[in-house]
């Protein structure tokens, strides 16, 4: 190592400070995310709204979300993550808060149907505040971790990701515990919305850009392959990247993924409520109409709530654990295996609400297969274009996560409230999947572009 490496690898921060920024920053994102299937039912039951009426929200904040990564990403690559996440906390936290100040209806207004207006602040304090806000907090750190650590390029990824799964398992039970215990869901937007805004800046202080030309001490870039040593290659910029088939064909996959992911996780508890109480009804020789007592609504509110939480702790495990299982088997052949799997845990979804251990089996698969996409689509991305332009690359191709958070959940309420049932719902994100198999299993790098 020459003097000035030596000097770059010591005056320089810890390097696992914004591989914390990352963790603490996606974490805050899965509080706002990946546990929101169990505000549908105290939600409904409080503002008398519908399935699609509350599912909308969900799917207006992954909209907003997705959408708002590519100019967040931009951004990041101009002025640096810390101010972009900065920014995106105070404002997502401010969003979730104010959820909690709209009012409820009173009983005359329930039953006159005047209740649109609260509907509409939700959208606009869930959808659009946090949504913008989380999207300016959660792509920055992905790609600002790999630059510190460029010997580890998927461990990294995989550590920025890894806080959307920690986050949902942790506020699915909260969640849960704090409705039960207020009676209401709207303290828990009150006080977690104020622990989401300090997370998130202390996310923005963890993250910096390292300085031009950062090795970290003693690796060295892998040299050229024998074949390739007469000729050397650049990184696509963005305007080459977006130019090529291949970068489409991975968008429509994962949208195709994203889909199915989302409905389940925006849907998921309420698809067990609801299998869970008509089982409960059948087995008590209850019609299926009949309302059921306080304590057992509680019970299997509580039980449905395991599946959002099981599926939150494979979704973490996933993101750290696959990025050496593919560099071991392969990125493709991973990718196929994990989606041809999750083929086959939408169609046995349906059947598993019925029972806790099954519908959290079930999700755990789920969680598993939805959580590797986020390690293995930006690693294929940055095997494919380079690292020059990964923050727009990424921001690009995540805004397929935000046009199917809106269409999964939304059109699986929509669904769901049509037919009275969760199962057409799931057989459409299998028919989906299906069409990503063969996108991933068929696709090829493009074109190395000569320097």
């Amino acid at each position: 190592m020459n003097q000035k490496e030596r000097q770059t690898a010591t005056t320089t921060s810890p390097r696992w400070i914004p591989l914390l920024g990352g963790i603490l920053g996606s974490t805050t994102c899965g509080l706002l995310l990946y546990a929101f299937s169990v505000f549908i039912k105290p939600l409904m039951k409080q503002f008398g709204w519908t399935v699609p009426e509350v599912a909308l929200a969900f799917a207006i904040i992954c909209l907003i979300f997705g959408l708002i990564t590519f100019p967040a990403g931009r951004m990041s690559d101009r002025y640096g993550p810390r101010i972009i996440v900065l920014v995106g906390s105070l404002l997502m936290a401010f969003g979730f808060f104010m959820v909690s100040t709209i009012t409820p209806p009173t009983e005359a207004a329930l039953l006159a149907g005047d209740n649109k207006t609260q509907l509409y602040l939700l959208y606009l304090y869930y959808g659009l505040f946090c949504g913008v806000g989380g999207g300016m907090i959660y792509l920055p750190p992905i790609a600002t971790a790999p630059k510190w650590w460029p010997d580890k390029r998927g461990l990294a990824t995989g550590f920025t990701v890894v806080g959307l799964g920690l986050g949902s398992f942790i506020m699915a039970p909260l969640a849960t515990r704090m409705i039960a215990h207020f009676g209401s869901a709207l303290p828990v937007f009150k006080y977690v919305g104020i622990a989401m805004g300090i997370m998130g800046v202390a996310a923005a202080i963890c993250l910096k850009n390292p300085p031009a030309g950062y090795k970290p001490a003693g690796w060295e870039p892998p040299q050229p392959a024998e074949s390739d040593s007469a000729r050397t290659f650049r990184d696509h910029t963005y305007e080459e990247t977006r130019k090529t088939p291949q970068f489409w064909l991975l968008w429509i996959a994962y949208f195709c993924g994203s889909f199915a992911g989302l409905m389940v996780i925006g849907l998921i508890a309420k698809h067990g409520v609801d299998a869970m109480s008509i089982a409960y009804r059948v087995k008590a020789g209850l019609d299926l109409a009949a309302a059921l007592p306080e304590n057992i609504e509680n019970s299997i509110a509580g039980a449905a709530a395991v599946a959002p939480a099981t599926l939150a702790i494979f979704n973490a495990l996933v993101r750290v654990m696959i990025g050496p299982i593919a560099d071991r088997v392969g990125t493709r052949r991973s990718f196929t295996v994990l989606l041809a799997l999750q083929v086959g845990a939408m169609l046995l979804l349906f059947p598993a609400g019925k029972t806790t251990i099954a519908l959290a089996a079930v999700a755990g698969l789920i969680g598993w297969n939805y959580g590797a996409m986020f390690t293995l689509f930006p690693a294929t991305l940055l095997s494919y274009y380079g690292a020059s332009a990964q923050a727009s690359n990424y921001g690009l191709l995540f805004t397929a996560w935000g046009v199917a958070g809106f269409c999964g959940p939304y059109l699986g309420g929509k669904l769901q409230a049509l037919t009275h049932s969760f199962f057409i719902p799931f057989v459409v994100s299998a028919i989906l999947l299906s069409v990503a198999v063969v996108i991933i299993a068929m696709l090829k790098a493009p074109e190395q572009k000569a320097a």
